[in-house]
């Protein structure tokens, strides 16, 4: 576990391809229409390869898609760097957004196949989190210092670098796949995973959840322009985020992890998380100052925390031990489907009503994560075991 988790910190920290795809292909002279086409190809990929990699886990094993699929970005992330004809930029930007984040879906099954209790899976979620955001943190203050004397193609290699050890760390950590006896069950297959009404209402509620998350890149900057604020007061709204999710993190963690100790999934706690989030963001619609922005990204700090781990909790326990890779994947197209659906919602929302119309549609987004929650306890509740006499 904890090789993995400073594999999924180191890969984050050095994921400097998505973050810098635009910058690197502008700084090519790649015409304005072509570096949103690789963009979108890269979304297409990183949505599909959830799936694929998830539903891969479980059919060639966790160790070998986990290796494989980093030793790919190895490969094509220096392809990317290197290429310059716009079927080459565009191949190598959707197989890279394939691979990008594979590790999510690989590394949820492998904790819920190593780890046997709940409260322990729950706190090794938060550090998960915890890991993924500081990565991200690292990510944009390294790339901002080193792009300009480097390039950003030696950004790209140092991502294949990382990656390609990630890969010989998954080799020599993850365990090797059990062998498969004539009584095994066989790997799941789409359409059972998709007949899952819990898996649907659990993706529904975390879509809904995430969108206020995204929104702090995709509606954040909008607002803030409008305001007339620099994009230094973003940065420092960003900061403040990333500063909270630090200091709460490991304080929320010991709660959170109780919570997971009791016999039913925490479909409450997930709707929770979402109300937060959704109230924490919308707020950002009254704010008219950096403060007030700032203010508002950490208010929606503590809903972030609870759902990411609330949302792994109820995921392990619906899983089926066979299908635990694919039921990660498709619950990791989420949060690239809130990614994409974002900015869709921070246009129409500017468009149409402003700055208010914003904080009710994200306040909206919240409730409606919570409201799908309710189908999802019932559906998920057990009773508490009867005492013995």
């Amino acid at each position: 576990m904890w090789a993995l988790l400073i594999g999924t910190f180191a890969v984050r920290a050095a994921g400097f391809v998505y973050p810098y795809l635009a910058y690197h292909l502008a700084a090519r002279d790649v015409a304005a229409q072509w570096v949103t086409l690789s963009l979108a190809l890269f979304g297409a990929g990183w949505l599909s390869g959830q799936i694929a990699c998830g539903a891969l886990a479980d059919r060639l094993g966790r160790r070998a898609t986990l290796a494989g699929a980093m030793a790919t970005a190895a490969v094509v992330f220096p392809i990317l760097a290197q290429s310059h004809s716009i079927a080459a930029l565009a191949a190598a930007s959707f197989v890279a957004g394939l691979v990008y984040d594979a590790p999510r879906p690989i590394v949820s099954a492998v904790i819920a196949d190593t780890v046997p209790d709940e409260p322990t899976r729950a706190r090794i979620a938060g550090w998960r989190h915890f890991a993924t955001n500081l990565g991200a943190a690292v990510t944009g203050a390294i790339g901002g210092v080193l792009a300009a004397p480097l390039g950003f193609p030696v950004l790209f290699f140092t991502n294949a670098v990382v990656c390609a050890l990630f890969a010989a760390v998954a080799l020599k950590a993850v365990p090797a796949p059990a062998r498969h006896t004539a009584t095994a069950q066989p790997p799941g297959d789409y359409r059972a995973a998709f007949r899952d009404l819990r898996l649907i209402l659990l993706w529904l509620a975390s879509v809904a959840a995430f969108v206020p998350v995204t929104a702090l890149y995709a509606v954040l900057p909008l607002m803030m322009a409008e305001d007339g604020l620099a994009a230094s007061a973003y940065g420092w709204s960003q900061a403040a985020g990333a500063a909270a999710v630090l200091i709460l993190s490991p304080l929320m963690n010991g709660w959170l992890a109780r919570r997971a100790s009791g016999p039913s999934p925490m479909v409450s706690v997930l709707a929770a998380g979402s109300v937060i989030l959704g109230v924490g963001m919308g707020s950002a619609g009254f704010a008219s100052t950096s403060t007030g922005y700032a203010t508002a990204v950490v208010l929606a700090v503590p809903g972030e925390i609870i759902a990411f781990v609330a949302a792994a909790d109820v995921l392990n326990r619906i899983s089926p031990a066979h299908s635990r890779g694919l039921y990660a994947g498709i619950w990791g197209t989420t949060l690239a489907t809130a990614v994409l659906l974002a900015p869709l919602l921070a246009g129409w929302c500017l468009a149409s009503g402003g700055h208010l119309l914003v904080a009710a549609a994200l306040t909206a987004c919240g409730l409606a994560g919570a409201a799908a929650c309710l189908p999802l306890r019932a559906l998920t509740h057990r009773p508490l075991p009867t005492p013995p006499p």
